[in-house]
């Protein structure tokens, strides 16, 4: 089962974050996010929608703050 992670952004937004494809093998994992890396799912209280970032394997290690920034940076992404 895999873990979850919360942080909430700059704009007040809770988010939870969950690794795609937790219990699959190795292969399938870095087939979808690229070697090295995991497909993460982030999800929020409501309001706006969801992202998919492809983050470093301790991706669940990281700074709140820097898990953060990559969601808001989906989302800048996804608003051009």
């Amino acid at each position: 089962m895999s873990e979850q992670r919360d942080v909430t952004t700059q704009d007040g937004t809770a988010w939870t974050s969950i690794e795609a494809l937790a219990d699959m093998p190795e292969a399938a994992k870095e087939k979808l996010a690229g070697e090295g890396c995991r497909a993460v799912v982030c999800t929020p209280s409501g309001g706006a929608h969801s992202v998919r970032l492809s983050l470093a394997k301790d991706w669940r290690g990281m700074a709140e703050v820097d898990l953060a920034a990559a969601i808001e940076a989906a989302l800048a992404r996804d608003r051009r």
